[in-house]
């Protein structure tokens, strides 16, 4: 299998090496619930490591489930989850194998791509285009992290892996996905680089 292994997260979750974990749900998940472009609905948080996106969704009155294949992942967000007496269904699964019960309106991706070795790219995008009903949206924030062995070279480098722009409209087109008109916002990361803000709704 290309690419980290769930006993390279699960090592990284208990050494507290989790250096992307903002110790709270991201900016731009506030601002599209906030502005109600993300609204109570079904909705899967693919890798969702610590839980936070999943603990306010859930809060909000969300039918939301939270998928990571790394089991100190999934306690933490249940822990969180319980420590706020919130409901919400979290699960240890493969995201490449894993299917929901019925369509969902939306998926939350932040942390998932970038986590998963290019080469397992194709695999996953198919996924979220499955689990999507017609109409429902992938709200996506793509990190940007280049790094200099990639472009000087070719080296796939991470993860984080960089998801480049061009790489990302083959990778979701436009057959199949409608894309908002560039240029797209971007979310600083404290401890990382940036990401794009590209919500795609699925033909």
């Amino acid at each position: 299998m290309s690419g980290p292994t769930p006993d390279f997260w699960q090592n990284l979750f208990e050494q507290q090496a989790t250096r992307w974990d903002r110790g709270n749900a991201s900016p731009q998940l506030l601002s599209w619930l906030d502005s109600g472009a993300l609204q109570p609905c079904r909705i899967a948080v693919p890798g969702c490591g610590g839980g936070w996106e999943v603990a306010e969704l859930a809060r909000r009155g969300f039918d939301v489930i939270g998928l990571d294949y790394t089991p100190a992942a999934v306690e933490r967000t249940r822990d969180l989850l319980a420590s706020h007496k919130l409901t919400a269904r979290v699960e240890q699964a493969d995201v490449l194998a894993w299917q929901p019960e019925a369509p969902l309106d939306a998926i939350y991706e932040q942390t998932c791509l970038c986590a998963i070795h290019p080469d397992l790219w194709m695999g996953y995008a198919a996924q979220l285009h499955r689990w999507l009903k017609p109409g429902g949206t992938l709200f996506a924030l793509f990190m940007q992290m280049v790094r200099p062995g990639a472009t000087q070279e070719g080296l796939v480098e991470g993860p984080p892996y960089h998801c480049d722009i061009n790489a990302m409209r083959a990778l979701f087109p436009a057959a199949q996905w409608d894309w908002p008109k560039p240029p797209y916002a971007q979310l600083r990361h404290p401890n990382l680089s940036h990401e794009l803000v590209v919500p795609l709704v699925k033909r």
